[in-house]
């Protein structure tokens, strides 16, 4: 049987990108059971409250929910429990270190399958202010508003 190839998306975190300003991205493995592998492949998946932290050197996801297998037997495994993210050690460090200056923190964008591995992409990001998030919504709504405007001028003048 040919590997898997290509890239299939299981759960993103929207609301992420409205809450933070990204810094940097990074994408890592996860440590999972087989159940939870399932789970994911059946695109069940919620990063709606999920962060990660760094404890020990080592890179933990936590409160990421991967729901039970519904085929999963007494074997299966805890929805919200900690997970081991795979990530080098000089990205540990970086991130660390990014994490223990004040107002940063790490958050899950999206998992996905890249390659048949389950991978998840963190960015280092700094939470919005509430104006800032009203700002933001305010220029995507002018900005929708503009690209109305000069399609229906255009549709006017054929």
């Amino acid at each position: 049987m040919p590997r898997e190839r290509g890239q299939t998306t299981v759960a993103t975190n929207r609301k992420a990108r409205h809450d933070y300003t990204i810094e940097d991205t990074y994408e890592a493995g996860l440590v999972l059971t087989g159940t939870e592998v399932k789970s994911l492949r059946a695109g069940r998946a919620s990063l709606v409250d999920g962060y990660a932290f760094i404890d020990g050197g080592e890179a933990w996801l936590d409160a990421v929910h991967i729901p039970e297998y519904n085929q999963g037997t007494w074997n299966n495994h805890p929805p919200r429990r900690k997970r081991k993210l795979l990530l080098h050690k000089e990205q540990i460090l970086k991130i660390h270190n990014k994490t223990k200056e004040g107002g940063y923190t790490l958050v899950p964008l999206s998992l996905y399958f890249s390659d048949g591995r389950v991978k998840v992409e963190l960015a280092v990001a700094k939470g919005k202010r509430e104006y800032d998030k009203r700002h933001a919504l305010r220029e995507r709504q002018d900005k929708r508003e503009a690209d109305r405007a000069i399609a229906s001028r255009r549709n006017l003048g054929e």
